[in-house]
């Protein structure tokens, strides 16, 4: 654990980026040979405006990243934080508690508030008006978003109190988790299942990916599933009858051009309310 954590305190960016490039073309193969929807499309084009924004996401973490670094070397600094205010304990139960609770802060709150406040929602729409989930769907966030999740990070930092190399070492599982769950690959569902007990499933994130509510409200974790379970926001449905999209907005031309989705946010709309007629 001591080398993996020496590791990740002093990643190179070209490690980061590497780690970016073989998770997307790993499951890009994988989605080839045991895809879970046979997708009538044309794959390269479907990813464009996923890969735009992916770059857009890289851009604004990289321009802000020396704020990411200032807080890690703060709360190490000053001993500062929920998992320096503990007992002492082994480093691979310290580096478990932070990279678990940065995945509260950093992914499972920040989904959460961005599905419960209108304005966060309708930027996060742009991720969520994908009608082909795959692994090119895992970064495309509007430019705002990247900032918002960028924030409530940074935030996790604070509050948890983690040093640089937990921080590394949550975005590249986090990084390699949001590939894997967007992917279109199709594991045995007793995998899966057995996956989501502890871990976010693919199967478990697609419904979240669902077109309706409830599910579209459900599953907002992105490593751990302890905090659906916990909180209550873990559901279930059977993969034949997951359909992808927003219901409000199936214009699949329109959710597939890059400047209409970058003025996604600014749209009118109301989310619709739950009723019976939601469920699957």
């Amino acid at each position: 654990m001591e080398a993996i954590y020496n590791y990740f305190e002093t990643i190179p960016s070209s490690h980061r980026s590497l780690l970016l490039v073989s998770g997307i073309t790993l499951f890009w193969l994988l989605e080839g040979a045991v895809p879970l929807f046979r997708f009538d499309y044309k794959k390269w084009k479907h990813a464009i405006p996923n890969f735009f924004f992916t770059l857009t996401t890289i851009v604004i973490n990289f321009g802000l990243a020396f704020l990411l670094l200032w807080s890690a070397d703060w709360v190490k600094a000053n001993d500062f934080g929920v998992i320096n205010w503990l007992p002492e304990m082994p480093l691979w139960l310290y580096v478990l508690l932070g990279v678990l609770l940065l995945d509260f802060f950093g992914a499972y709150l920040a989904h959460f508030v961005e599905h419960k406040v209108k304005p966060l929602w309708m930027v996060h729409l742009v991720h969520h008006t994908d009608h082909k989930v795959d692994t090119t769907t895992a970064n495309r966030h509007h430019p705002i978003e990247s900032v918002i999740r960028f924030t409530f990070t940074l935030f996790g930092v604070f509050v948890v109190g983690t040093p640089i190399a937990i921080v590394m070492l949550y975005q590249a599982m986090s990084l390699l988790f949001t590939q894997f769950t967007h992917a279109n690959i199709k594991l045995p569902k007793t995998v899966d299942k057995a996956i989501s007990y502890v871990l976010i499933s693919p199967d478990m994130h697609k419904i979240h990916h669902h077109y309706r509510l409830p599910y579209t409200d459900s599953n907002y974790g992105n490593i751990f599933s302890v905090w659906d379970r916990l909180f209550g926001t873990y559901m279930y449905m059977e993969r034949e009858k997951l359909v992808y999209g927003v219901d409000v907005f199936p214009d699949e031309a329109k959710n597939t051009n890059i400047s209409q989705l970058l003025k996604q946010p600014f749209q009118p709309y109301e989310k619709p309310t739950l009723s019976a007629d939601s469920e699957v």
